[in-house]
């Protein structure tokens, strides 16, 4: 893989490559790590690249890499800058002939998405996107559980995400902080695009249903800021469940709460992020059960999920590895002419990319309407931050 962005002192840059290189079947050849042309070839060297393989910009590394004989090529490129470059940058790699894996949310506005989605249909390239809790094999089981119907008729959905890095205004000097809160790099929203969107997706991955309608309030609490770090939204699904969703960045003494509570009618389960091995299923006329990874039957996806024995917790870089590792495997089977869709290996793709975009900014208009409940919808709108 190549890589755009996550240069020195960038944290999630880091972590993407930490993710990409445990399983041992994905390599880095090369990059440009920053929009400081300097400072991107240095943090290439700083990986051990090879000097040419150590760009200054996207541009000219999508430019050399595709002169390269086939074998020695980057494959597929994962994109780590702030938001408003990652439309351009995965344009730029469909059309040089790369595969491409962004940092979530797709996109700077949700047109960018409608764009890229239109653009992915004759690119026949593939589209990968890093939502990484999907990949924490309880999620698969849980998935799993509901799609068999063990809970029931799915009643109610409640998902939280919750963080207090942001809880004042001095938090916001770090780098990781200063694009987030700046509308012209993170765009329209900053917990609900950064967190917020997460917790969406989760709940329509793990319930296997859309929401259809919503009712948000979203804010900005610290005291000058431009964009919201703290909201709640109000959720109806395509199959009738009622939810909420609750984001923050301001709760002062939350880590990386992740949350999510499922309930139907005959049954129960509740996730945590910050006890990932743990999964609760609970009923009102059977004893509640604790569902520990490595232990137990385990649909194939939890299954293939899991790397080690009971008792040797796996995390967040693991279920980070499993996006990457599956998008591997869907590459290996493109090339091999084989069936490849993103549903096939569990990869979200550009339908997650266009929902989370629409997520991210119906929140932000609905939140400034006066009316109560709104349908989701998939057109983009003109829309700014927190009034």
């Amino acid at each position: 893989m190549g890589m755009v962005g996550g240069g020195q002192d960038a944290f999630i840059g880091a972590v993407h490559r930490m993710a990409a290189n445990l399983d041992g079947n994905i390599e880095l050849v090369c990059g440009a790590f920053s929009s400081d042309p300097e400072k991107s070839i240095s943090s290439g060297k700083h990986l051990y690249l090879p000097a040419t393989r150590c760009y200054a910009d996207y541009a000219q590394m999508f430019a050399a890499e595709a002169k390269l004989p086939i074998h020695q090529r980057m494959q597929f490129v994962s994109i780590v800058t702030p938001n408003h470059l990652h439309f351009p940058v995965a344009k730029a790699a469909l059309e040089a002939g790369f595969h491409v894996l962004s940092d979530k949310p797709a996109t700077f506005t949700l047109q960018e998405a409608l764009d890229l989605a239109e653009l992915l249909k004759t690119s026949h390239q593939l589209y990968g996107l890093t939502h990484t809790y999907n990949g924490y094999p309880l999620i698969k089981q849980a998935k799993h559980l509901i799609a068999t119907g063990i809970l029931g008729k799915i009643k109610k959905v409640v998902v939280e995400y919750s963080q207090d890095w942001l809880a004042s205004k001095n938090d916001e000097l770090s780098k990781q902080a200063q694009w987030r809160v700046d509308p012209s790099r993170a765009g329209v929203s900053c917990c609900m695009g950064d967190i917020g969107v997460h917790a969406a997706n989760l709940a329509e991955y793990v319930t296997g249903a859309n929401i259809s309608a919503m009712c948000a309030d979203l804010n900005a609490v610290v005291d000058g800021r431009q964009l919201d770090d703290d909201g709640t939204v109000l959720l109806r699904f395509n199959n009738g469940a009622r939810g909420v969703l609750m984001s923050s960045q301001i709760a002062v003494g939350e880590e990386n709460n992740l949350r999510l509570r499922i309930y139907g009618d005959e049954a129960s389960i509740d996730w945590s992020q910050m006890e990932p091995n743990s999964l609760w299923l609970r009923s009102n006329t059977k004893s509640t059960q604790l569902i520990r990874t490595g232990v137990g039957d385990f649909c194939p996806a939890a299954q293939a999920a899991m790397r080690i024995p009971a008792g040797h917790p796996e995390g967040y870089l693991e279920a980070f590895a499993n996006i990457y590792q599956n998008f591997a495997k869907q590459i290996q089977a493109f090339e091999q002419g084989l069936p490849c869709s993103n549903e096939t290996f569990d990869v979200p793709g550009i339908v997650q990319a266009v929902r989370g975009m629409a997520f991210i900014e119906n929140t932000v208009k609905f939140s400034q309407s006066e009316l109560k409940w709104h349908d989701f919808d998939l057109s983009p709108s003109t829309v700014s931050g927190v009034a």
